[in-house]
């Protein structure tokens, strides 16, 4: 268990140990390592700046940026100071970002780049007096990152009255506060004390041996619970972070910093899946789906801890799997899922392929990690065992409900919504459906999300679109069914899996939209649905496919951050399409 009190402890914790490397940050083609000294000289500097500008304890500062050197700066500077961190999501319109800042009241913003600060030009907010940017430069009324930071090397040596005022920090003051997606209405934003973050941090990386040594890369985005959780515990235990600012350069990064654990959300374990399956032809095709085979029959050793030893495991670790944990560097020791659910298809892959996903489950109300999966503890599809200090119930309609001290305290100046989040005796409703079996906890959809058949049958959509997406030619899959005769999806193809399906089987265009059109390609994806329709009740077949031209991701609207559909915006976007379905 972690000791700590304040998340301010993190930071007195990794700036007092005088590690050589606390951080990896890109400078050109190199990793550059940041020391602790390096991180507490920029940290003094940026909070001078803050306090020069009259920020007093408890103002609200926002932040948004990539996963660069600069993030845990800001954030450690705002916390000591005693104000309150509102991380952005970079993908925000200027309308959302000019909500969130009128609705927190934030009184300055640390930014990256030119396109952040012209969204914040467009954005009608009221209530910000500075500005600094990260980027260089012109930005008229902002001041740059590399003016604050020329007396950072000043300022490397500890000083007395500056580490008093981070440990005044107490736990019930607010540290963050973190903004919804707002994909069901305007955002509502999740305060978090010090405690609920400490809280949560002493008992959730429990069992998964992270120690002094370790590297991981972070890439998920910063403005999210779980990946800034993922930093401060990893900062805790001695781990190097190497700040990946690209989503699309993880695959480089990989190889290039190597790391010992890696996190993330699920529909990365789904990339590197299709990746795999869908570059594998010929002969090598042969050998994957050989290998493939004899892993399945071996995947109850590898949720066991243990490695196979028989010939024909030895021969296909050597010949696929072992290619496989090179494409994550080659070092990976410990494999953490979060965010979203896994997929029974998709855990069970990797256990054919030897490796062994740790999947674990939380909010941002949660602070964020409710149960996670040990060495010590670890059974397939589920999200593992609870934390121990918070409590879990099943409610009578399958909802799981939640109390303890990292859950939060409700939402800013929002009591009204505060209110519909918790019961009458004080359990927040999670809004997610699931069981608890032997200790181990499972989530078998989101409450929101159960779709009701105008038959009166109920249908999980979640569950379905993971065995849709574990083909490599499906890139994203969305379940309609709610008050409707019968269950139909729409499929976001994986374009570069399907164009080199296209070329091997006659469809000669590249253009999505004839694509999507082609007869044979239409053929091929109704059949993937039959395929799953195999294994599911005869309410929930799915009796139409749409097939969409554009590819979904963040920056289009139709994924959240953590790369969960946004189903509203699905909804209205391909209305016209749907409707069709439903026409006869």
């Amino acid at each position: 268990m972690l000791e700590l009190s304040t998340v301010n402890d993190v930071f007195v914790s990794l700036t007092s140990r005088g590690d050589e490397t606390v951080a990896l940050a890109q400078s050109g083609a190199e990793w550059k390592p940041i020391t602790s000294k390096h991180l507490y000289g920029r940290v003094r500097a940026l909070a001078e700046k803050l306090q020069s500008w009259g920020i007093q304890r408890g103002d609200r500062i926002a932040l948004v940026g990539e996963n660069r050197w600069e993030w845990p700066v800001s954030d450690f500077a705002i916390l000591a100071i005693g104000a309150i961190g509102v991380p952005l999501y970079q993908t925000l319109t200027p309308e959302q970002m000019g909500y969130i800042l009128n609705n927190s009241g934030s009184k300055a913003m640390l930014m990256s780049t030119k396109d952040q600060y012209e969204k914040l030009v467009k954005s009608g907010a009221t209530t910000i007096d500075h500005v600094a940017v990260w980027d260089e430069g012109d930005f008229s009324n902002a001041e740059k990152y590399s003016e604050i930071m020329k007396r950072a090397a000043e300022l490397e040596e500890h000083d007395a009255a500056f580490d008093a005022m981070v440990k005044q920090a107490k736990p019930e003051e607010i540290a963050s506060i973190i903004y919804t997606s707002g994909t069901t209405g305007d955002p509502k934003g999740v305060v978090l004390t010090h405690d609920n973050l400490a809280s949560n941090l002493r008992y959730s990386t429990d069992g998964l041996q992270i120690k002094k040594g370790d590297v991981s890369i972070s890439y998920l985005p910063l403005s999210h619970a779980l990946a800034r959780h993922q930093d401060y515990a990893f900062y805790m235990l001695g781990a190097t972070i190497a700040y990946e600012p690209k989503f699309d350069n993880l695959t480089k990064s990989m190889k290039s910093v190597r790391p010992t654990v890696f996190v993330a959300v699920p529909r990365v374990f789904e990339k590197v899946r299709q990746a795999v399956e869908g570059r594998a032809h010929g002969f090598k095709k042969t050998i994957l789906t050989w290998a493939l085979g004899v892993g399945a029959k071996h995947k109850d050793e590898v949720a066991a801890g243990k490695q196979p030893t028989n010939l024909a495991w030895t021969l296909a670790n050597k010949l696929a799997f072992s290619k496989i944990a090179e494409a994550f560097g080659g070092r990976v020791r410990v494999f953490i899922s979060g965010g979203a659910p896994l997929g029974k298809e998709t855990t069970d892959w990797f256990l054919g392929v030897g490796i062994r996903v740790f999947e674990g489950y939380g909010l941002t109300e949660t602070s964020p990690v409710i149960s996670r999966n040990t060495f010590e503890g670890y059974r397939a599809g589920t999200v593992g065992k609870i934390v121990p200090n918070l409590e879990v119930r099943v409610a009578g309609d399958g909802e799981l409900e939640v109390k303890g001290p990292s859950v939060f305290q409700g939402y800013w100046q929002n009591d009204e919504g505060t209110k519909k989040e918790f019961t009458e005796d004080g359990w927040f409703k999670t809004g997610d459906i699931g069981k608890i079996e032997d200790g181990f906890l499972s989530i078998t959809d989101r409450k929101k999300e159960l779709m009701k058949t105008s038959g009166g049958k109920y249908v999980a959509p979640q569950p379905i679109e993971s065995k849709l997406k574990s083909d490599a030619l499906v890139g994203q899959a969305a379940l309609i069914g709610d008050n409707k005769k019968f269950v139909s999806v729409l499929i976001s193809p994986n374009f570069g899996s399907l164009e080199g399906w296209a070329q091997k089987n006659g469809v000669f265009t590249k253009d999505h939209a004839a694509l999507v059109k082609d007869p044979k390609v239409q053929k091929v994806y109704e059949g993937l649905a039959e395929k799953v329709n195999g294994s599911l009740g005869h309410h929930e077949t799915i009796k139409k496919v749409g097939l969409v031209p554009e590819e979904w991701t963040v920056d289009s609207g139709e994924l959240t951050p953590s790369l969960k559909l946004k189903r509203r915006i699905i909804l209205e976007k391909y209305k016209d399409m749907i409707d069709g379905f439903y026409k006869e």
